[in-house]
């Protein structure tokens, strides 16, 4: 054959061999364009669908028999063959560690996350090798066996979907695996997968990646010997395992692939750290966090660390090393030059033992929070030059200014520092010039100490920075001008200190800014309109200032922001749409505590804005609750209190917000009656005192009450019945139902309250006896029934409720002796008010056992015998127990807390005063108004912190004792219509804070004593008295009370008339012996004496006799 036929034949070929690849193209192209998908599978993926419920809508493209299941959404297909190879289904976007600060987002969050069953249809995809469904919500089911029949799989995430039961050993089938997820994070109910035995592990030959964490392995006691027979490992997390034998027996371990070792957040039995984990030369990273170690267990040459040469990040945080200074020693003779990560927090670390890290000149990070760190730190840290970002929080820095505490870090040429971290460290002093020198610093955290002083000019030298958080501390002075020249700034947190002025237009300079804190500080003047430019704002907290003037309408344009409080500030004037036109995202809505009215400029204003919170207290509203609020169907937390609101509640208000959890409408004016049935079941708390509801209180028909309800002062009328004994156990802690004019039996059901901690029934028209069920309810910290028409006697129940600390039920007409367990079985008791009963008998002893009393008010009763000399007991009254007030918080979710404050009714000063907020500064102790007898006990005066103390109206004898000066926090004193003798003391003039003072109608005689407090009262604290003296306009003579001035106060009689005393007793001695002496010598005298005597008494029977015989 001729070459050119061969080449002519050659041509031929290859254009043969091109039009078959390319035919073979074009078919594959139009069968990829018609369907790739292989109809088994497609069918496979539907039946797996059906099983799953998905709530999110995230497999809509899941549909139809014609359609290309390649393409639908988390799957992928091989190219050319057509089989699934891949799912993608993790839920959450993969990102499991993310929090959600409303109720709203969890829940918009859980739709997100797929549920039911994982069917077994996915044995049908013979090719799949990638399954990740990971993050979803399988409620808790084992995982399934047949997975393990996935023979082609080489990537299985199932990790944080909800779990449970014993992981099956078949998993171990699927020979192919490089990564194996099955870790969760710790879950709240305490539920988890767990392993009996990890034998199935070691035909993962090819395992690359083992996530187990959170799998309970207490019972896989064969783990490091698994874990050593995969020879291709390269990264383990066993992270809060349940992982007890740490093995200190094994000295080394062969792999020689392993990178990264994460064992935190176990409690080994043993507290040394192993030998073996040193013998893993090929580690990168370590994590050994949270266990509870104490010491390791040093090899030979104790150089424990010189075979972790490639070691560049560990994590030894939460341990209690006995000797970190060797350790820090060894870690820096052995890896120092190559580690560029260390966390050592809360390790009881002192600042002495941080010189050892002197060579450890490669870190990038270094985090020693919540040490014991106090002295200054070592200069030796100067060579640490390469240091990026570093945690000295949570320390105890106090005396100890932070220029001292920077001087190590500076001792570098250049410092590279980026992040610094103090807060929470107990720092004084101010902010130094030195930190302008830390050019590169992008994150700056110093708050939560005790710096003060201005803001210095050096910190304007800091231009790459993006966080300032100054917080809680007491910074002073005006924020200065130039803060609008940083640029990249992003959050600037100065809340929480002394800075006053007003807010420059500067602050429109920083485009960046997502974050502005400035609450709890002396701002004034107005907001300035510059902020609109802010177009990255997100949050902006400007509340508890002194800012007036009007509500700057550029607020409006901040399209991005989510969060705006101006709450408790002096803001008056009108809102309108223009404040809110484009704040679409806005979730948090917070400006109660101001003068601001709402006038929208359309009658049916729709916000834009979808709010989660949102409190307009004390603005004016208008008289109609808002039809724009009911819209806000989010809400999670709602405040309109004091606004106004004069119409009856609409019916559609339960409706209206699915998610509520905090409602207050209190202080308004709303009228009509009030229906409970059909409150949201999210309802925490409920608050609709202070307005003008009425009609009776009909019981929640799905059972639902909310942990707080305040439902006082209003008119309510009739019996608790329906309302206190519906079906089902209350979940309900604070329940005020005080000041309406609710009538009959307080019903006997209250064995169904037992969560209950405050009740209140006060100031109604309840009769009858007390309830006896209440006993149940043994967690009431706070009960008050005063002001009702309660009668009987005090059911011994009540001596179950040990926890209870107030208990007003003064103004009945209870009756009986005071139970002597109200001392000996509620001894938590701080305010004990029981006046106007009628108690009778005699003080208990029993009550000296209430050490812890504020308030004592037996006042008004009819009560006998003397006071207790045992009342010196009382230890806040003494001084030797610090007080606390009656301050009570109630926890509704994430939201806020709910001050709750006791009020009592008073006799203070010689008034009756109704205290609430101040109640927390009243001690007193008021025994008036009884029958009470004998002296008042020396023992009294020694409780030196009693403000007032009130034994008026009783039947006192004896003198007023001499060291009641020495109770010198005496604000009220009332002693009056008693039967007290004898002089004032000198004493009183001691009582500098007297400022109520009555003594009147007693038996007292002489001067009043000289002082200013006594000398300035009205003549009536002293009247019925025989005294003399200012202020009274009766002067002292000499002998109704002698001069005390400097010639008779040397005498040494103290005003005792010694001449009338040696006269009478010179007297009876005379006349005695001149009586007496005469029958003793003479014999005739005495019988003379004796006969005239039985003469004497002969005489008087004959009187006697005569009488009774007419």
């Amino acid at each position: 054959m001729s070459a050119l036929s061969f080449s002519h034949l050659s041509s031929c070929y290859l254009c043969l061999i091109f039009v078959l690849a390319l035919f073979h193209l074009c078919s594959s192209n139009q069968r990829s364009d018609d369907l790739l998908c292989i109809k088994e599978e497609r069918r496979a993926l539907l039946e797996f669908k059906h099983h799953l419920i998905d709530e999110g809508d995230r497999l809509a493209s899941w549909v139809g028999e014609k359609t290309d299941c390649c393409k639908w959404a988390g799957i992928v297909c091989d190219n050319t063959t057509g089989h699934v190879h891949q799912i993608h289904l993790p839920g959450l976007n993969g990102h499991c560690r993310d929090f959600h600060d409303t109720d709203k987002e969890l829940k918009e969050a859980s739709k997100q996350q797929l549920k039911g069953e994982l069917s077994p249809s996915l044995l049908d995809l013979k090719q799949l090798k990638h399954l990740d469904l990971s993050c979803n919500d399988f409620g808790w089911i084992q995982v399934p066996e047949f997975i393990g029949s996935l023979e082609n799989l080489r990537y299985l995430n199932l990790s944080s979907s909800n779990l449970s039961g014993i992981i099956p050993p078949q998993l171990g089938n699927i020979s192919q695996l490089h990564t194996l997820c099955l870790g969760s994070f710790q879950d709240w109910r305490g539920e988890s997968t767990s392993v009996m035995n990890m034998e199935w592990l070691s035909n993962l030959r090819v395992l690359r990646h083992l996530d187990m964490s959170n799998v309970d392995l207490s019972q896989a006691m064969d783990w490091l010997q698994v874990i050593n027979a995969l020879p291709s490992l390269a990264e383990l997390h066993f992270c809060y395992s349940r992982l007890l034998d740490i093995h200190l027996h094994v000295p080394s371990l062969n792999t020689t692939s392993l990178l990264l070792l994460d064992l935190s957040r176990n409690q080994f039995t043993n507290s040394l750290v192993p030998q073996w984990i040193f013998s893993i030369t090929s580690l990168v990273s370590l994590d050994l966090s949270m266990c509870e170690f104490n010491a390791f267990i040093p090899s030979r040459s104790y150089h424990i660390f010189r075979n972790l040469t490639s070691l560049k990040r560990l994590h030894l945080s939460d341990n209690n090393f006995m000797n970190s200074s060797l350790i820090l020693k060894e870690l820096s003779s052995g890896i120092g030059s190559n580690l560029i990560s260390l966390d050592i927090s809360n390790c009881d670390i002192s600042s002495t033992t941080l010189d050892s890290l002197h060579n450890v000149t490669s870190l990038l990070s270094l985090d020693l929070s919540g040490n014991q760190l106090t002295d200054i730190l070592p200069k030796s840290l100067g060579n640490l030059c390469n240091l990026r970002d570093i945690d000295l929080s949570s320390n105890s820095f106090q005396n100890i200014s932070l220029t001292s505490l920077l001087e190590s870090f500076l001792e570098c040429k250049s410092p590279r520092l980026e992040s610094l971290s103090i807060s929470s460290s107990g720092l004084s002093g101010h902010l130094p010039n030195q930190l302008g020198q830390l050019m590169h610093m992008k994150h700056l955290d110093i708050g939560y100490n005790q710096i003060s002083g201005t803001i210095p000019d050096s910190i304007r030298l800091l231009s790459f920075l993006r966080t300032l958080n100054l917080p809680e501390n007491q910074i002073s002075g005006p924020i200065p001008l130039w803060i609008g020249r940083f640029s990249l700034l992003e959050v600037l947190d100065l809340s929480n200190n002394q800075l006053n002025g007003s807010l420059s237009g500067s602050f429109g300079r920083l485009s960046l800014l997502k974050e502005l804190r400035l609450s709890y500080n002396q701002f004034n003047g107005s907001l300035p309109e510059s902020i609109g430019r802010l177009s990255l704002f997100k949050k902006l907290h400007v509340s508890c200032n002194q800012f007036d003037g009007r509500l700057p309408n550029s607020l409006g344009q901040l399209s991005k922001l989510e969060e705006l409080d101006f709450s408790s500030n002096f803001l008056t004037g009108d809102v309108t749409e223009t404040h809110f036109v484009k704040l679409v995202r806005l979730k948090v809505l917070d400006g109660g505590g101001n003068n601001l009215i709402l006038r929208p400029q359309l009658a049916n204003w729709i916000p834009p804005f979808h709010l989660d919170s949102l409190n307009l207290n004390s603005w004016v509203l208008g008289s109609q609750f808002p039809l724009w609020i009911q819209l806000q169907k989010d809400l999670v937390y709602l405040n309109i209190s004091n606004t106004s609101i004069s119409s009856p509640m609409p019916e559609s208000l339960w409706r209206s917000f699915p998610n509520l959890k905090y409602l207050d409408i209190s202080e308004n004016h709303m009228q009509g009656t009030l229906t409970l049935s059909g409150i949201p079941t999210t309802l925490e708390l409920l608050d609709l005192s202070f307005n003008r509801l009425s009609g009776e209180l009909r019981y929640v028909s799905n059972g639902s009450y909310p942990l707080f309800l305040d439902l006082s002062n209003n008119l309510f009328v009739g019996s608790l019945l329906h309302l206190l004994c519906s079906d089902g156990v209350k979940v309900t802690n604070i329940l005020n139902l005080g000041h309406n004019s609710l009538s009959g039996v307080i019903p006997e059901c209250w064995e169904k309250w037992q969560r209950l901690s405050i009740l209140n029934l006060e100031n109604n028209n309840f009769s009858g006896g007390f309830p006896r069920t209440l006993g149940h309810a043994r967690n009431i910290v706070s009960l008050s029934m005063r002001e009702n028409k309660l009668v009987g006697k005090l059911p011994s129940s009540l001596m179950n409720l040990t926890s209870l600390e107030i208990l007003q039920l003064g103004g009945n007409e209870l009756e009986g002796s005071i139970p002597y367990w109200l001392g000996a079985q509620l001894s938590s008791l701080r305010l004990l008010n029981l006046r106007y009963n009628n108690f009778v008998g005699t003080i208990p002893h029993e009550l000296c056992y209430l050490k812890h009393i504020h308030i004592l008010d037996l006042s008004n009763n009819k009560l006998f015998g003397d006071i207790p000399r045992c009342f010196n007991n009382f230890s806040v009254f003494s001084g030797d127990e610090f007080f606390r007030g009656y301050l009570f918080y109630v926890n509704i979710g994430r939201i806020i807390n709910k001050e709750v404050i006791s009020s009592d009714s008073l006799v203070m000063k010689g008034h009756e005063y109704i205290y609430s907020t101040n109640l927390i500064f009243v001690r007193l102790l008021d025994l008036s108004s009884n029958n009470l007898v004998g002296h008042i006990p020396s023992e009294l005066t020694t409780l030196i912190k009693l403000k007032s103390l009130n034994l008026s109206r009783n039947q006192f004898t004896g003198m007023i004792p001499e060291k009641i000066g020495d109770m010198k926090e005496l604000e009220s004193l009332d002693l009056s219509m008693n039967k007290l003798s004898g002089e004032l003391p000198m004493s009183l003039s001691s009582l500098n804070s007297l400022s109520s003072f009555n003594v009147s109608y007693n038996n007292l005689t002489g001067r009043i004593p000289s002082s200013t407090q006594l000398q300035s009262l009205n003549e009536s604290s002293f009247v019925g008295n025989k005294l003399c003296g200012d202020p009274l306009t009766k002067h002292c003579s000499r002998v109704e009370a002698p001069d005390t001035d400097h010639e008779e106060d040397n005498d040494g009689s103290h005003g005792v008339d010694w001449g009338l005393i040696i006269s009478v007793v010179s007297g009876f001695i005379v006349g005695f012996w001149v009586t007496v002496a005469p029958i003793i010598v003479s014999r005739s005298w005495r019988v003379a004496y004796f006969r005239f005597l039985n003469d004497l008494r002969y005489m008087f029977y004959d009187v006697i006799h005569k009488m009774f015989s007419r």
